[in-house]
């Protein structure tokens, strides 16, 4: 019984260190496409100083699940919440590299004369934001049902994206001048559809760790 409530203690302390790196994850979002939006270079650097934090994040997380699946043998519920942070802690690194590539991206832009306005850009900064917050509440109050209803989500980030390529490459036929700094639009809406993608991922092994369903590579059409 005392080996079974210490744990029962290892597995809160797991889903309390996923919350943190949730919670580093999402700021990171929130900082970099307030940054490209904003041109604020200060907020966009400190994006990519941050990331090493995330970083280790994750390689502590990793070893603290190996030690729990060397030592406890996890089974059934349990053994699937292991393997299935492992799978988040992942995806979170990656939503703080996509963050740090956007971020860089407005560093370049801040050094280029400013692009016309592309609305679209400010609708997908904000779809996939509201796509991550929701996978990370879905991550903290364990709820299946909103994890599952994200992976519809990620069609409108992809036809966002799709407008602001075709605005883009309106503008650069427009204005040849600006070919490079279109290019680099383009793939700063790259890093935020991948960031949906990455959210969808986390509902993903959400809904694995409650329900015990994979739902891998069947959410998108």
């Amino acid at each position: 019984m005392q080996q079974r409530s210490h744990f029962t203690q290892k597995l809160a302390e797991l889903r309390m260190r996923l919350t943190r790196m949730a919670a580093l994850s999402e700021q990171a979002v929130q900082k970099a496409t307030r940054a490209y939006l904003e041109h604020d270079t200060d907020l966009a650097e400190s994006v990519v100083m941050n990331d090493m934090g995330i970083n280790d994040m994750e390689d502590a997380i990793d070893a603290f699940n190996l030690e729990l699946l060397a030592l406890d043998q996890p089974m059934a519920c349990d053994l699937r919440l292991i393997i299935g942070s492992m799978r988040i802690t992942m995806n979170l690194e990656r939503v703080g590299d996509e963050a740090v590539n956007l971020a860089h991206r407005t560093l370049f832009l801040s050094t280029r004369q400013t692009l016309p306005d592309n609305p679209r850009m400010a609708q997908l900064c904000a779809h996939v934001q509201d796509m991550l917050g929701k996978s990370v509440r879905a991550l903290v109050d364990e709820d299946s049902e909103l994890a599952a209803n994200i992976c519809a989500m990620d069609d409108r980030a992809d036809e966002l994206s799709l407008k602001v390529l075709k605005e883009a490459i309106n503008n650069m036929v427009d204005e040849t001048r600006i070919v490079e700094r279109g290019v680099h639009v383009i793939m700063a809406s790259r890093h935020l559809e991948r960031i949906g993608d990455l959210a969808t991922n986390i509902a993903e092994a959400v809904v694995f760790i409650k329900e015990g369903q994979n739902l891998k590579h069947r959410c998108r059409g």
